[in-house]
């Protein structure tokens, strides 16, 4: 189930609001710019995910001027499992918006705004939007597991930029619910 923990930015151990009401996590994220919604689920094949989301998809392409789209599985024998999960631990922002929609599977992204930090577990069915220059961080886990719809304006320009806060390594990091 989806969850947001809200913290005080120098204070990664004690929540200020934890729900997983979808309609409060919306309501939570939208002042700061990131989008979240939550969308019926659909049983794909692995090579009908895009077809099988069709009409959501081209609503955010409408939306949002997002001009390719593609999916990113990950699995918990992905032999570079490791290093990917590393690469976005620390503090970084994109030149564009990060769009993602669990198709399966879950991924914390947490999210550092307006002296907050959102802790933002995303699991099948949810949506996420973070805005172009928001800083954050994303962990799978240890043994990742997640199937992602991913949006891009420009695939090549969705490159991290780290910020050198070492905010990150004092907040909580993802331990799944499943292994």
């Amino acid at each position: 189930m989806s969850r947001l923990q809200v913290f005080d930015e120098a204070d990664g151990g004690t929540a200020l609001l934890d729900t997983e009401d979808g309609e409060r996590i919306a309501t939570e994220l939208a002042p700061v710019g990131v989008r979240f919604e939550r969308w019926a689920t659909r049983e794909t094949g692995s090579t009908d995910i895009l077809a099988a989301y069709a009409p959501e998809i081209a609503r955010l392409k409408a939306e949002g001027g997002y001009l390719s789209v593609d999916t990113i599985t990950m699995t918990a024998d992905h032999p570079e499992r490791a290093n990917l999960r590393q690469k976005f631990l620390s503090e970084h922002t994109h030149g564009e918006d990060e769009v993602r929609f669990f198709v399966a599977g879950e991924g914390l992204f947490t999210l550092h705004a307006d002296g907050r930090v959102f802790n933002m577990l995303c699991t099948q069915g949810d949506l996420i939007s973070v805005p172009a220059g928001m800083p954050h961080w994303f962990d799978m886990g240890p043994s990742p597991s997640f199937t992602a719809i991913r949006l891009f304006r420009n695939p090549d320009g969705w490159i991290a930029r780290f910020t050198g806060d070492a905010i990150a390594d004092r907040f909580p990091r993802h331990e799944p619910a499943t292994a």
